[in-house]
């Protein structure tokens, strides 16, 4: 009896199964290469340092690299501003997609045309509004500086971008304006479920516009927000592109493994932080599956 055998009854059983596998074969095979080897060669760089000669070996140095990072005041500086960066636009994107798609969720002239002027910020190239928003926060020409400035908010005198205390709301309100039609568009679906006759029952009943958002709204959109969460917190926290292209002043975790890898060349030190940011995100997935439930998630 062959390996096979003792699954399938007969002979076509098992041509099935072995047209399966070969069809599935380069699949996996791509997914290794492509995804599975990278991954376990950069946790294999973390353990080690990293020469810059190309024709030496890396050499292996333990746990010395992630020693040096939990007692480094820079990486948790960067972790730190990394979750603020993240919660702050997170919350930002999913209350503001939230409330968009209230307003959208009704029929007016335009509907269609509006819906799709929300998804701009979305779809325009990142290199594009990153320039835009660093010539309107300008503090030579850029109009918001000049609006706080006469509202008695803000002295022209520094950039919002040109330093880090006032730099990280900027990049925070960035994120969330580029990345709330992600969230608008998953309520807003969800939103044109909720059957009509639940709001004319809740009505009859004698129920406000409040009392049905928070009576029939909020419960049936709860599986969608937690998802946007999710999710959100997820691309967030691994953010390079909106951060590196409108500021410097922001060192978030994957500027900081950058930096160290391709800018200091400790190519071992830049790994660990990748496999750090890993194993947070991974914790944080873990624990919010645990905290909400997996059958809402």
């Amino acid at each position: 009896m062959t390996g096979l055998d003792q699954y399938f009854e007969s002979p076509a059983e098992q041509r099935e199964a072995l047209l399966g596998i070969g069809l599935i074969l380069p699949a996996v095979l791509l997914i290794g290469a492509v995804i599975l080897y990278p991954i376990g060669y950069n946790v294999y760089l973390s353990f080690t340092t990293v020469p810059l000669n190309p024709d030496r070996a890396p050499t292996w140095v333990g746990l010395e690299n992630y020693v040096g990072l939990l007692s480094s005041t820079r990486f948790w500086s960067a972790f730190s501003t990394t979750l603020v960066f993240t919660v702050g636009s997170t919350v930002l994107s999913t209350v503001a997609g939230l409330v968009v798609a209230i307003l959208f969720n009704r029929e007016f002239r335009g509907r269609r045309l509006a819906r799709g002027l929300v998804l701009l910020p979305h779809v325009t190239p990142i290199i594009a509004v990153a320039f835009v928003w660093q010539f309107m926060l300008s503090p030579l020409w850029g109009a918001i500086p000049n609006m706080l400035a006469e509202w008695g908010l803000y002295s022209n005198s520094t950039g919002l971008l040109a330093q880090s205390s006032t730099a990280l709301p900027m990049v925070i309100v960035f994120s969330a304006w580029r990345n709330f039609p992600f969230a608008f568009l998953l309520i807003v679906a969800r939103l044109q479920a909720i059957p009509e006759s639940m709001y004319e029952a809740a009505r009859i009943d004698g129920a406000g516009p409040l009392a049905q958002f928070k009576d029939i709204t909020l419960p049936e959109l709860r599986g969608t927000i937690t998802i946007v969460v999710l999710l959100r917190f997820i691309w967030e926290f691994n953010a390079f592109a909106q951060v590196w292209l409108l500021t410097r002043q922001v060192l978030t975790l994957p500027i900081f493994a950058y930096q160290t890898a391709f800018a200091n060349f400790e190519q071992g030190t830049g790994a660990a932080i990748s496999l750090l940011l890993f194993l947070v995100q991974a914790m944080f997935v873990v624990g919010f599956v645990t905290l909400f439930g997996e059958d809402k998630i």
